[in-house]
């Protein structure tokens, strides 16, 4: 499916840049289990997928009760890799499904996220440790880059009452769940490692789009 959208000739040195991930130093239960990167773009119907100047990560205490109400700056995505062909594949795709979803946006303010959940013995990795929620954007994708060694990371779908509408757990590289953050509630459940002597985690990269 990507592969419509550009070239994935990077794919092996995209995948692989998850171990050069940094510690998320901004959680407020004081966990050192997600390590992340982050990339911002303007993106339009027609023409090039524009990266922006670094900024802060920002979501209001209404969306993110544990970690939101500051600005949260984290170290960029590698340049080669956010501007890319794996990744202008990624948001390629984003913004064919996304903008027939949304036909009337003339252009969206884009976040690219590489995440690591790390889980160890007594520690449980929380893919969502701000529980069941909404990211205050217009449509999330979530791509499955790998897992290791891990039990659960099983996603969960709420409508807007909480009520539970169905669960999946993305298993393979490439699986990928999409969400209309408009009209339904998400969470992920915490992985923990089935060898605790082994590095254990799951990578992903999660990409939102909001109308500008």
């Amino acid at each position: 499916m990507l592969a419509r959208f550009g070239s994935l000739s990077d794919w092996d040195a995209f995948a692989a840049s998850w171990d050069d991930l940094e510690v998320d130093t901004y959680m407020a239960d004081r966990g050192r289990y997600r390590r992340r990167r982050h990339a911002v773009y303007s993106v339009r119907p027609d023409g090039p997928i524009v990266r922006k100047p670094n900024q802060p990560h920002y979501q209001n205490l209404d969306y993110n009760p544990l970690n939101g109400g500051i600005e949260r700056w984290f170290e960029p995505i590698d340049r080669n890799l956010a501007e890319g062909p794996s990744m202008l594949a990624v948001l390629g795709f984003c913004r064919e499904l996304f903008g027939a979803m949304a036909p009337a946006v003339g252009a969206w303010h884009v976040e690219a996220h590489q995440f690591r959940i790390e889980a160890r013995l007594g520690e449980a990795g929380q893919p969502t440790p701000e529980g069941l929620h909404r990211d205050g954007v217009d449509f999330v994708l979530v791509l499955l880059i790998g897992r290791r060694n891990i039990v659960s990371g099983t996603t969960t779908i709420h409508d807007l009452g909480r009520r539970p509408l169905g669960s999946f757990t993305l298993t393979e590289p490439f699986d990928a769940a999409l969400v209309d953050d408009r009209r339904v509630y998400h969470g992920v459940t915490p992985v923990e490692p089935l060898d605790p002597t082994s590095p254990a985690y799951r990578d992903v990269l999660v990409v939102t789009f909001r109308r500008e």
